[in-house]
Formats: C-alpha cells, sequence, structure tokens
C-alpha cells in the first residue's frame, strides 16, 4: 500500500506550530481518532510512544515516519503534517524534523505495515519531492502533489 492508496485530504496540515516531539504526535492522533471515529487519542498516542521507545521513527533529512498499530480497526490511515519550524525528534541523522508522517495500521497487518513503511520512506527519500513537500502552503497543494508523486 501506498500513501497515494491511504491519504485523504482531511488529514493534512501545513506549516503546523509545533514546539516539541510529544506535542506534534498529539497533534497526529488527534487528527488520526477524528478520522477513525472510534479511538482515543490517548490510545493512539501510547501507540506511537511504545514505537519511539524502541528507536526514533525519524529516519532522516527532516523526515520523520511515527507508526503505531491498531486492534480496534481494519483501516489504515496516515497523518500528513509539515511545520513552521523544525522540531527536535531524536532522528538518526541527529537533524531537526519537519516533515511528519503518522501512519496507523491495523494489529495484524504486519506484511502491509512494513510495505507502506518502505513506500512512505522511497517517496520522501527523493530529494526534489521532500523539497516540493516543504514548499506547500495548505493541505489541497500537498494532497495533489502526493496523488501525483510515484
Amino acid at each position: 500500500m501506498t500513501l497515494q492508496d491511504i491519504l485523504t485530504l482531511d488529514c493534512i496540515q501545513c506549516a503546523v506550530p509545533a514546539s516539541s516531539k510529544k506535542r506534534l504526535l498529539e497533534q497526529i492522533c488527534q487528527l488520526a481518532a477524528d478520522k477513525l471515529g472510534n479511538s482515543n487519542p490517548s490510545d493512539l498516542l501510547e501507540s506511537l510512544l511504545n514505537r519511539e521507545r524502541i528507536g526514533s521513527t525519524g529516519i532522516g533529512n527532516g523526515i520523520a515516519i511515527p507508526h503505531g498499530r491498531l486492534s480496534n480497526t481494519d483501516k489504515t490511515i496516515a497523518i500528513f503534517i509539515t511545520t513552521e519550524q523544525a522540531i527536535d525528534f531524536d532522528a538518526i541523522d541527529n537533524k531537526p524534523v519537519d516533515v511528519f508522517i503518522g501512519l496507523f495500521v491495523p494489529q495484524n497487518n504486519t506484511q502491509e505495515h512494513l510495505e507502506t513503511l518502505q513506500s512512505i520512506a522511497k517517496l520522501l527519500s527523493n530529494r526534489k519531492t521532500a523539497k516540493q513537500v516543504r514548499k506547500c502552503t495548505n493541505k489541497r497543494e500537498m494532497f495533489n502533489l502526493i496523488q501525483q508523486t510515484h
């Protein structure tokens, strides 16, 4: 599954003010809870924090893909947020992060989870794409960019 398959317009925010890693993760979880309808933002946050304890999901070049598994859904969703200022995220290259793709997948979809993570990482490892993402000023612009990128 690719980001293009799962990203919806209502799950995108551009140039969000964010002061910390935890606050940014809370924003991702609130958007995801609103989209899922049957999930509690604090449960979603716990899922992301559990994964972050294993190691940062900051993959380098200002990009992070915080992700977690959910037991109460069969739906995979993505939340795409860019921040006004890059924030410390304990990324593997020790650089601050300003592009975040939160990913929530059903508990039992391990293979789909890995394939989706790989697809997102590949998409954003393209420097041209990452640069274009950072220039987007609204969610429609971001959505169209992602849909056109392969």
